[in-house]
């Protein structure tokens, strides 16, 4: 699950690496250990926007520890722990340093207990102009994590390499629901509080965890045999039954081409949020800031196997996750009788289509931490999958994102990867295709 640690240790060190040396960002994630579960207990208060929390991490060491660090953004740190007894903290910036009382041994599982509490705090982008974090929404809150906004609410190895599974309790005041990853295992009532369970059996990175409280109106359906949760706002109340007979459909459609969900439940947070204007692949409930569009639902749909199921090992490598969801919209829009992807890819090119604005910028897989959701990462990156297509005919493409899908399911593919599958399942050179549309600078020649 993790990449191997890059910064500020090695495996005979015996305090774990502050980051785990991403290219774009490289404090971010630690060495030293192996994530295995998180379980997350959290008590919110929406007036005041406060939280009691406990985080319990279960970990494998993948050297001897006498320290390793955590990523958390803010708040206030009251104990921590390591197998049940008194562990030191100390903070720098957005690193929490756990000095546990005896060294943790190479290979060994350990438990770390971490008690906090506070004001979480919403993250702006290195974009200067989106947030995530802990956002407080219309009537509630939002907790949104690309690319590092995990931290703000929970202690962790926030790197897209380091998978875990989870369990997420969340207590909140009575008439306010609780909305997270996976399956809710139990809702109970106490006095003024409620308490909503939810567990994510399947490994997430921690960017894709997410926590979403309001007074949401729930519907429940099925896709086949999966279980749909669908939580609404009341401003957007007439969007609820809408994504309740779309997502199994998209689904459907998406198995179809791509293998079978990975999940074991779906569903949609709908929010009505003034300070959020975007759309996330939350695993198994993507979160959308208001009412979308079935275009857009299709795309975050097409995440929970290109993004979700398989992460990006780095965050250079997020163009893999966001061309097949901009592509699956092409595909969408031509089923659906609209433009075929091919008129699309045209518009793209000539510049007719709205969203193909930017794509030229720079190229798909040479993001920085200012541009990594810009428009060549997403538009450009779908172009370069039309184009593979094109070249290698509609079978092998369809069977390339198949195996792709099934190689790498809840663990993590790069870029050098994909492309040697290109070329392993197509039997061709795609050198000079992948240089054109991926790597080159400026508008390539068609």
């Amino acid at each position: 699950m993790l990449v191997a640690s890059c910064s500020g240790g090695s495996d005979s060190g015996k305090a774990g690496a502050d980051g785990v040396g991403d290219p774009l960002f490289p404090r971010l994630g630690n060495g030293g250990y192996d994530v295995q579960h998180y379980g997350l207990t959290l008590d919110y208060e929406p007036e005041g926007n406060h939280l009691h929390a406990t985080a319990v991490i279960t970990s494998r060491a993948t050297q001897d520890l006498d320290a390793f660090n955590l990523d958390l953004k803010g708040m206030r740190v009251r104990s921590a722990r390591v197998d049940g007894k008194p562990a030191g903290t100390s903070r720098k910036g957005t690193e929490l340093t756990v000095t546990p009382g005896a060294t943790v041994g190479k290979g060994r599982e350990f438990q770390t207990v971490v008690v906090y509490e506070g004001v979480p705090k919403e993250i702006t982008d290195a974009d200067g102009e989106s947030v995530e974090g802990w956002v407080e929404t219309d009537g509630g809150a939002a907790a949104l994590g690309e690319p590092t906004g995990s931290m703000a609410w929970f202690p962790g190895n926030h790197h897209p390499s380091d998978k875990a599974t989870y369990d997420i309790a969340v207590t909140v005041p009575k008439g306010y629901t609780a909305v997270a990853n996976g399956e809710l295992k139990r809702e109970e009532v106490r006095g003024d509080r409620a308490t909503f369970s939810w567990h994510s059996a399947e490994p997430m990175a921690s960017y894709l965890a997410s926590v979403v409280v309001n007074e949401f109106k729930v519907t429940t359906t099925k896709a086949g045999d999966l279980p749909v949760y669908v939580a609404t706002h009341p401003d957007e109340a007439a969007a609820g039954p809408k994504m309740a007979e779309l997502l199994p459909r998209a689904i459907e459609w998406a198995s179809g081409l791509f293998g079978p969900y990975p999940f074991s439940s779906a569903g949609a947070v709908i929010d009505h949020n003034p300070y959020v204007d975007y759309a996330l692949e939350t695993q198994t409930k993507p979160y959308f800031d208001e009412a979308p569009t079935d275009a857009i639902v299709v795309h975050e749909v097409v995440h929970q196997w290109f993004g979700n199921s398989v992460t990006p090992r780095t965050w250079r490598d997020m163009w893999l996750s966001e061309s097949f969801a901009q592509y699956a919209e092409w595909m969408w829009e031509e089923k659906h009788g609209g433009r075929s992807a091919q008129h699309i890819f045209d518009d793209f090119y000539d510049g007719k289509d709205p969203e193909s604005e930017g794509i030229w910028a720079f190229p798909p897989a040479d993001p920085t931490p200012e541009t990594i959701s810009d428009p060549p990462v997403y538009g450009r990156g779908a172009m370069l999958l039309h184009e593979l297509r094109r070249g290698v005919g509609d079978d092998a493409f369809f069977a390339i994102a198949r195996q792709w899908v099934a190689d790498h399911r809840y663990g993590n593919g790069d870029t050098a990867e994909f492309i040697a599958l290109c070329e392993r399942k197509s039997g061709r050179d795609l050198g000079e295709l992948f240089d054109k549309w991926l790597r080159s600078e400026g508008k390539p020649r068609r």
